[in-house]
């Protein structure tokens, strides 16, 4: 019998590759707001975007776990002066945030996510960890979830303890009958291993465990989760 009750993952780059996600949506969110400016932007190189988050951030630190409003305010810097009336600026932004979200959640799952979730939600309690402002209610597979926690929802971010805490809060099962699973060493990996809740590193690109002597059970295809996780903690 297995002593794991709870499963809990990391969306972003465990379910499905962010990169092709973001960039997709970046770019249809620029075309979108220049079609509906009728002008072309300036959006500078992605250095300049990057440069545009930090000082935000720095300006007002909670944009570090509410993505949606740094969000707005990158899309309000880039879009400001094209708008003199205050009330349809903000409306803009209100509809452009609205427009990229919608683009963001156009995943493409990794082979066997979806059919290894639906096996799992039967057997154990699922949850969701997340850093960014991906809804899996708003991807067809909320259904297989007992909950999911974001940054906003705990006012953090993983590797800080706040999401786990608030996992065993919901589930009531203890962090030894717990298994978390992502793709990030830090803010999945020792994230939760600091607390003592089992792990599995989901390691597509193969890359060597170089942060200790202790390298977590990893696997890069879906299809291995399933025995994989059997083979460790019982079936």
């Amino acid at each position: 019998m297995s002593r794991i009750q709870l499963i809990t993952f990391d969306l972003d780059d465990t379910f499905w590759d962010i990169r092709s996600t973001i960039i997709n949506a970046e770019k249809n969110s620029r075309k979108w707001t220049e079609d509906r400016i009728g002008k072309k932007i300036k959006w500078g190189t992605f250095e300049d975007f990057m440069e545009i988050r930090s000082e935000l951030i720095k300006e007002d630190p909670s944009l570090e776990y509410d993505l949606g409003m740094l969000r707005k305010k990158t899309i309000a810097y880039h879009t400001n002066k094209y708008f003199k009336n205050k009330n349809n600026f903000d409306d803009f932004v209100e509809e452009a945030y609205k427009f990229f979200l919608k683009e963001r959640h156009k995943v493409t799952f990794y082979e066997g996510v979806v059919k290894v979730l639906e096996k799992l939600s039967s057997q154990y309690k699922l949850g969701v960890l997340t850093n960014g402002n991906a809804d899996v209610n708003k991807l067809n597979i909320g259904h297989l979830f007992n909950f999911s926690i974001s940054s906003m929802d705990v006012k953090s971010n993983k590797p800080n303890k706040h999401h786990f805490l608030r996992a065993r809060e919901l589930s009531q099962i203890n962090f030894e009958n717990t298994l978390h699973v992502g793709d990030h060493p830090v803010n999945d990996v020792l994230g939760a291993r600091d607390l003592g809740i089992n792990t599995m590193w989901f390691n597509l690109n193969g890359v060597e465990w170089e942060l200790d002597d202790n390298p977590p059970i990893q696997f890069k295809q879906w299809s291995e989760f399933i025995d994989l996780m059997e083979k460790n903690y019982g079936s």
